[in-house]
């Protein structure tokens, strides 16, 4: 096991391998265990109204059903998601300062993953301050970075090293901004702390955190309950189908696929931030069915941009300009979908994203014709 770790990857596969019956005795032990500790006035249930935090906010409450559960609305959240959210008894309501746009326009736009945006983001500030800094998140991106032992680092990610040259900055902001900071100054102001839904499968970082601190975080910094942690999506899934549960109408319903053996929803697979790229190489067709579900919503993500006085990719007063960053990912094959119905290109393009575009699909012809070439040398 590593050293500060209370648990290792093996415990959690054990875990996870657990019956759902079993895991759910589980959970309400580390439900208790959280409010003997802070007392029931002393937490909150953190609410997004997607499927993992009703599943909590039903166990949680079936034990304590005074709890106050906490809404951070966004604006990111599918319609039918935060009107669900609303929609509970003693539910807080709470909003960051800034919205999406602001964000963008200030940090950056959301992609790939938090991890790999917060990397891409600081070793452009390295490269920017000439001075060096952030140098570990350059070797990263470039393959170079080696552990205490001087090996190859597990986390290098030069998978990702052609983000370095995006034309639009890239940024891991706006869960911080948008969520984490409300949520936070919520939780200082009333001294309570707060039950979260996630998952160790969900994220490298949480698989992480988990290992590190358990289900209850007691001595986090800022502390944390995350009593379903060792819990699968399919547990998720089939919690609301045997319980019955109502979820938010974006979902549609829960049934078992007899194909894969497991559960599924006949809506949304996942709701959580519809404007959010990062986690979109495992749901490509994320931005498509959000222009199905919500047409108006998606022209606005899609729609507009242009080139700030940085140089840049921004949103403008007309949109966020999705359709050139999703168009400069995809030339180099992530394959994210979206319907062209409305010819965003034509309409919001101008010479400088067509000769961008063009320079980079030439740029990544180039590299493959060398590996084929390397290749075939070999």
């Amino acid at each position: 096991m590593t050293a500060g770790y209370k648990h290792s990857e093996n415990d959690l596969k054990i875990m996870q391998s657990i019956p759902l019956d079993i895991k759910i005795r589980m959970t309400q032990s580390r439900i208790r265990g959280w409010v003997n500790e802070y007392g029931e006035d002393g937490v909150y249930i953190s609410f997004s109204g997607g499927k993992d935090s009703t599943v909590l906010l039903h166990i949680v409450r079936e034990m304590y059903p005074e709890i106050e559960a906490v809404f951070v609305n966004t604006g990111l959240e599918y319609p039918s998601v935060g009107i669900f959210a609303r929609s509970k008894e003693n539910v807080t309501t709470i909003r960051p300062e800034m919205n999406f746009r602001e964000v963008l326009l200030k940090y950056g736009y959301p992609v790939i993953s938090k991890e790999v945006a917060e990397c891409v983001s600081q070793a452009r500030k390295g490269l920017k301050s000439g001075k060096g800094y952030y140098s570990y998140r350059l070797a990263k991106l470039q393959g170079t970075a080696v552990d205490k032992e001087g090996r190859k680092s597990l986390y290098n990610q030069e998978k990702w090293g052609f983000l370095l040259n995006a034309p639009f900055e890239i940024s891991h902001m706006c869960c911080n901004v948008m969520k984490k900071k409300p949520a936070k100054a919520f939780a200082k102001k009333n001294d309570k702390k707060p039950f979260i839904g996630t998952m160790a499968e969900e994220s490298r970082f949480r698989k992480q955190q988990w290992m590190k601190n358990g289900c209850n975080g007691f001595e986090m910094k800022n502390p944390v309950s995350n009593p379903m942690s060792f819990w699968t999506e399919n547990d998720v899934l089939q919690y609301i189908k045997e319980n019955n549960l109502e979820i938010a109408q974006a979902y549609g319903k829960v049934i078992f696929d007899d194909k894969t053996c497991k559960y599924r929803t006949t809506g949304c697979m996942r709701t959580g931030c519809v404007f959010c790229l990062f986690g979109i190489t495992q749901d490509k067709e994320r931005i498509a069915t959000l222009q199905i579900k919500e047409p108006r919503i998606a022209d606005y993500v899609l729609r507009g941009g242009e080139f700030g006085e940085d140089g840049y990719w921004k949103p403008s007063n007309n949109g966020l300009g999705y359709w050139f960053v999703i168009e400069w990912l995809n030339i180099h094959n992530l394959g994210i979908i979206y319907y062209k119905d409305i010819d965003y290109m034509g309409i919001y393009g101008n010479e400088r994203t067509r000769e961008i575009l063009l320079k980079e699909k030439i740029k990544v012809g180039m590299k493959r014709t060398e590996v084929i070439d390397d290749d075939s040398n070999n």
